[in-house]
């Protein structure tokens, strides 16, 4: 295995963080031929091209962000070895930047990131919600770390990216205890023409349950379609239907939301992925979130 020069990753971190060779230059106390000297030597063993002359200046190309991204988290490990040996505290965080989609539930949300929200974290956490097109966007541009969607990255799409399943769970079905108990005891057939929110259509979950309604031939009263689905639950709480929710959330739902479990299947599905631009799960805050994940479910929930 050829082995990485950590200088001449330096150098090239350096030229990214300034902007250019000059003020990399001036900041290293070197020559800029010796800096453009290392840096060709760094793509050379890395057999790939980092900078890219535009006009009279130079620009990162897409795989000079991912290595210049590599190279931030690496460097801020090293400073926060030295400091720890040196028996300071680092106040020095490695960030994770972390791509939510929307339709996640928020509670299964903090649940996957509270690992890296302990005291003695070493990472700070940026976490951007939104639709899955717009952050595999952003993930290609290595403005994010890792995105976690309720399906994996679609295979239509014109780059790489691999989707790891991290938590499978089955279905439960809630309401009010008003609600609850007047459809507990015939479950699943008491959900006919019952009121029901449900997630949108664009939802991977909403498509399962209507795929699994339909096979036994349950039509519900639709009362809401909701994306939001803090939303869903705060409505559920309320008297305005049933409402279905990760089996493995059911603790924390009841708790916060006052409802009552009606009843749940095995074979709708609640699934978790984290989507990447890597083949395995590198960054050492996605890997501490999974370990977490398979700790509490163990590994028969995440692939």
């Amino acid at each position: 295995m050829a082995w990485l020069n950590y200088h001449h990753l330096l150098y090239f971190s350096t030229v990214a963080r300034r902007g250019s060779i000059a003020l990399a230059a001036e900041e290293l106390h070197l020559t800029q031929p010796a800096v453009s000297a290392q840096i060709k030597t760094l793509e050379r063993s890395l057999k790939v091209t980092l900078l890219a002359r535009r006009g009279r200046g130079l620009e990162l190309t897409e795989i000079g962000r991912l290595v210049a991204r590599h190279a931030e988290g690496i460097f801020a490990l090293g400073r926060d070895l030295q400091e720890t040996l040196a028996g300071r505290a680092s106040d020095r965080l490695t960030p994770l930047r972390v791509g939510v989609v929307d339709a996640l539930p928020k509670l299964l949300v903090h649940r996957l990131l509270a690992p890296v929200l302990r005291p003695d974290s070493p990472h700070r956490l940026i976490v951007h919600e939104g639709k899955l097109d717009r952050l595999l966007g952003d993930l290609v541009a290595h403005e994010l770390d890792v995105i976690f969607a309720d399906s994996p990255a679609p295979p239509s799409i014109p780059v790489r990216a691999h989707s790891h399943r991290i938590s499978d769970s089955g279905i439960t079905f809630l309401a009010h205890p008003r609600v609850a108990r007047r459809l507990t005891g015939r479950f699943p057939k008491s959900l006919h023409q019952s009121p029901m929110l449900l997630p949108t259509t664009d939802v991977a979950l909403r498509r399962a349950l209507d795929a699994w309604l339909g096979a036994l031939g349950i039509i519900p009263r639709i009362i809401a379609e909701i994306d939001d689905s803090a939303v869903l639950k705060t409505f559920g709480q309320e008297g305005a239907g049933v409402f279905a929710a990760p089996t493995l959330m059911v603790a924390d739902i009841v708790k916060r939301y006052r409802v009552q479990p009606i009843g749940k299947t095995n074979l709708v599905r609640d699934l978790v992925y984290a989507i990447t631009t890597e083949r395995r799960l590198v960054h050492p805050g996605v890997r501490i979130i999974l370990a977490a994940i398979r700790a509490e479910i163990g590994e028969g929930g995440a692939g």
